[in-house]
């Protein structure tokens, strides 16, 4: 079956962390997850209010975060040690995997701020791996330019080149934008499930099927069937387009910890409550304690 639009999502507003403000695009009622997509938000507000109590110290176990700023500063800092600034165009990719406590701060008191976090599940095998870490600057992104289009490629590859963030699972992440009246080939790989988020304008997924719709800035379209896409914009939009092979392994979720069993959920939340989730776990909450 060729690649077609499936279901329109609404981004629902929400907040998390300390009060901040987002949408919710996957993990929300409409769409819970999408494999191997647990999560995706949206972020951006010019009100400091909103925004500036940040994301304090909280534990993940079992899956990557996938931080990409457009606009503002955010300070991360995590138990391994690791401590970056992502600044406008920059991607932070965590690998959470056996344990990792993190905080990702506001650098900013004025001034818009605006990214997406997007969670990547890992395999069974890989759930349990070494946390890691990935500070990716905005110049370190390679960027696809052709007529009337730029593709920013964050992971996996367009048109030969490959992204900047190395991942364990089989992921697809680009940043696609397009001038008014152009037109954009996007190869999916095979097997991949997909979803396209424009956060500014419009597109339109053109496919084999005559009924494909527009999709609006802050609505996801998630696609069924196989085969590859090509986006149009009336005028300039400017689109997520993200794809994974799905894992196809059940599924144990309970806040910040994505496992495969309740068992092991179970256990994520001993071992946070033992202080025994990642190294330096103590430490790392006290020195970030008001």
């Amino acid at each position: 079956m060729k690649r077609h639009l499936k279901q329109i999502v609404k981004g629902l507003p929400t907040s998390d962390g300390a009060g901040v403000q987002l949408k919710r695009v996957i993990g929300q009622a409409q769409l819970s997850e999408l494999d191997p997509f647990m999560l995706l938000d949206d972020f951006r507000n010019n009100d400091p209010k909103a925004y500036a109590a940040g994301f304090p110290p909280h534990p993940h176990r079992g899956f990557e975060t996938v931080t990409y700023m457009l606009e503002g500063k955010m300070e991360h800092q995590d138990s391994a040690g690791n401590k970056g600034l992502l600044g406008s165009g920059g991607v932070q990719w965590m690998t959470a995997g056996a344990g990792i406590l993190h905080s990702e701060m506001p650098k900013q008191t004025d001034g818009r701020l605006w990214g997406f976090q997007l969670w990547v599940n890992l395999p069974s095998h890989l759930k349990m791996t070494p946390p890691s870490y990935q500070d990716i600057q905005s110049d370190q992104i390679p960027e696809v330019v052709g007529k009337g289009s730029t593709v920013r490629v964050i992971a996996g590859q367009h048109a030969g080149v490959g992204g900047a963030a190395k991942t364990l699972t089989d992921v697809m992440y680009l940043d696609v934008h397009l001038d008014g009246g152009a037109r954009v080939e996007l190869d999916i790989p095979a097997g991949h499930n997909l979803v396209i988020f424009p956060y500014q304008g419009r597109v339109k997924p053109q496919t084999d099927d005559a009924a494909d719709e527009w999709i609006d800035d802050g609505n996801a379209g998630v696609f069924a069937g196989d085969g590859g896409i090509a986006l149009y914009a009336r005028e300039s939009a400017r689109a997520l387009v993200i794809s994974g092979a799905p894992l196809n392994e059940p599924v144990a979720r309970h806040g910040p910890f994505v496992m495969n069993t309740h068992d092991e959920l179970v256990q994520a939340v001993e071992d946070y409550n033992a202080g025994k989730l990642a190294p330096n776990q103590w430490e790392f909450l006290r020195s970030h304690s008001a």
